[in-house]
């Protein structure tokens, strides 16, 4: 009886977290055609497609501030794991003074609020030039997504060590052959996590954005978070939805991307094992 338990238990805990993903899925799904729903009604009283014709006549606008937001995200995320790569190694695997104070540095972000942060780096920025920019945004939002990619990549570089890159370099390869060939494969798993993990926090960036940019940089956050404080949840929905399928599609992206990566080029590590 006892082995007929865990199966059992862990159907129920599967079938839950499955409706804890589907019925807010649904319900986001049901209040994009919803004029009216009120409580306690399980049913909408008012079906409408108002919410949907307003969206879809703006979406040469909408189209214009989703590519914006993914190139600002897509860049952010990109710069946050090649830098979060360098310095979670150099944290893990080297000796050099002011080490731990980098390392504070690294979790200072964490400890800072962000209303706070932002109207600090405002003030920065536009004594550099950079408030009301592109470029300035990516870094605010690099600087925000930094340390998440710090934190998940230096996890993994001290699983992995650099053993194996000794070993190579005992045979013959060169410092980057070394690093290309053999870390970097093993270190995908962690890396591809902290590209997306860095993405989203991008993404999702609403006062930021809007204190660095200055509403001339409009990304999809600016225009999806008003409808939320609004109260306005036929449209909230949609934009709503827009976000979790742009995000889903970027993250299929670069698990394709990673898996064609590790075949052609950096799988032959595991291959030749």
């Amino acid at each position: 009886m006892k082995k007929k338990r865990k199966p059992v238990l862990a159907n129920i805990i599967l079938c839950m977290l499955i409706a804890g993903i589907l019925v807010p899925a649904a319900t986001l799904f049901i209040w994009i055609f919803t004029e009216r729903w009120t409580w306690p009604e399980l049913i909408p009283q008012v079906f409408s497609k108002r919410a949907v014709l307003e969206v879809t006549g703006r979406k040469r606008e909408l189209l214009q501030i989703l590519g914006s937001s993914i190139l600002i995200s897509g860049v952010t995320a990109v710069l946050s794991g090649v830098i979060g790569l360098m310095t979670a190694r150099a944290l893990t695997l080297y000796c050099f003074p002011g080490k731990r104070l980098m390392y504070f540095f690294t979790i200072l972000p964490f400890m800072v609020p962000a209303t706070v942060f932002a109207m600090g780096i405002q003030v920065t920025f536009i004594k550099m030039g950079l408030n009301n920019r592109i470029s300035g945004v990516i870094i605010a939002h690099l600087i925000s997504s930094l340390p998440y990619a710090v934190r998940l990549i230096m996890e993994g570089t001290q699983a992995v060590g650099n053993r194996l890159e000794e070993q190579a370099r005992v045979l013959g390869a060169s410092p980057f052959q070394a690093f290309y060939k053999v870390s970097l494969p093993v270190l995908m798993p962690v890396i591809l996590p902290a590209i997306s993990m860095s993405y989203v926090v991008s993404f999702s960036q609403y006062f930021l954005t809007l204190m660095i940019g200055g509403g001339k940089v409009k990304t999809f956050a600016i225009v999806m978070v008003p409808y939320l404080q609004s109260g306005n949840r036929n449209i909230a929905s949609i934009y709503s939805g827009i976000f979790l399928g742009v995000t889903l599609a970027v993250f299929a992206l670069l698990e394709g991307a990673a898996g064609r990566w590790l075949k052609r080029g950096g799988g032959e590590f595991y291959t030749s094992e």
